[in-house]
């Protein structure tokens, strides 16, 4: 079964056969054992220090499809290196521009984004809320804010509305978690442990959403909620606003009320506060679990997994951009 793997450490990436070689270098500039990939187990690579590689090793990442996500020093998403589309269609990208193009039908594919998301952050507040009852005025609001997203004219108003109901959100994650406080949502550079892991986890469900879209035929710079722009994958960004309640703020709940992450996981530097690789390292291992945890699909009828689900979506999407089938976000059931 093909999985991600994480490099930490700066190092040297090469070709041994059909294996993937891989040798950290340390603070001191000493290499450490090798360690091998063999290429049939790697879905997609996240390079955390320099990478030392060539162009014949890209060549042999791009046959197997193996995509490589890079971050900078401060946890920055930096930019991938995608294999060349091998799921070209080029009725699908046309359909894609013209939903674009087309006011009426790109705001209702952006308003179902939001539904999508939206609906999923209440169903963690309800969750949390059967515990203890102090989440009611919360649920309420956002249901306020929720009733409103059909009626929104543009993408403005719209992401005015969704902006709303995270802000709502991120103030009920005092209640939920624990022994942090998160006080308001803070990035570039998160001020605090809670936002530190929401930008971390955020970033690696956005890059998990680009991996699940090059797998269909959809091209990840065409979006509807989020504007297209230059050096980002937007589309990447709508899926990601639907799985992120599901995916990234149930690990942060776990880390953090399990007290599998605490403050000697994070380390301040320029003016914010971010994780050290031990606590990326605790993160991604409960990410990935969250990953291949399994659900049985109702329309399916069989079980599928969390990252599954995500490329579920993109064809949904695909469906709907073809006139097979209206979109329907995913929402959590359970």
């Amino acid at each position: 079964m093909k999985r991600s793997y994480y490099l930490f450490n700066p190092g040297r990436l090469s070709r041994k056969d059909n294996t993937l070689k891989f040798v950290a270098v340390d603070e001191q500039g000493k290499e450490q054992p090798a360690k091998y990939l063999p290429v049939e187990t790697v879905s997609n690579l996240y390079c955390f220090g320099s990478l030392d590689t060539n162009s014949a090793l890209y060549n042999f990442l791009g046959k197997h499809h193996i995509s490589v996500h890079f971050f900078d020093y401060y946890e920055h998403y930096t930019g991938s290196f995608m294999p060349k589309d091998y799921l070209l269609a080029g009725k699908v990208i046309t359909q894609q521009v013209r939903h674009y193009d087309f006011p009426q039908k790109r705001i209702a594919i952006a308003r179902s984004f939001v539904d999508g998301a939206s609906f999923n952050i209440q169903k963690n507040l309800k969750y949390y809320n059967s515990r203890n009852q102090d989440l009611e005025g919360v649920i309420a609001e956002i249901e306020n804010w929720r009733s409103q997203i059909d009626s929104t004219e543009n993408i403005e108003t719209l992401m005015g509305v969704e902006g709303n109901i995270r802000k709502l959100y991120y103030l009920a994650f005092d209640v939920v978690i624990n022994d942090f406080k998160m006080q308001g949502r803070t990035k570039q550079p998160p001020d605090n442990e809670v936002n530190a892991l929401i930008s971390f986890g955020n970033m690696v469900c956005y890059t998990l959403c680009l991996d699940q879209i090059y797998h269909t035929q959809l091209n990840p710079t065409i979006s509807y909620l989020h504007q297209p722009g230059e050096r980002r994958y937007s589309l990447a960004l709508d899926l990601a606003e639907i799985f992120k309640p599901l995916l990234v703020d149930r690990v942060i709940f776990k880390v953090l009320n399990k007290k599998m992450i605490n403050k000697s996981h994070f380390e301040a530097k320029m003016n914010g506060v971010y994780l050290k690789d031990t606590g990326r390292k605790v993160f991604l291992k409960a990410f990935d679990e969250r990953l291949s945890e399994t659900i049985m699909h109702r329309s399916l009828g069989r079980n599928v997994s969390y990252k599954h689900l995500v490329k579920l979506e993109a064809y949904k999407l695909v469906k709907h951009l073809l006139d097979i089938e209206p979109y329907k976000p995913f929402k959590m059931w359970w």
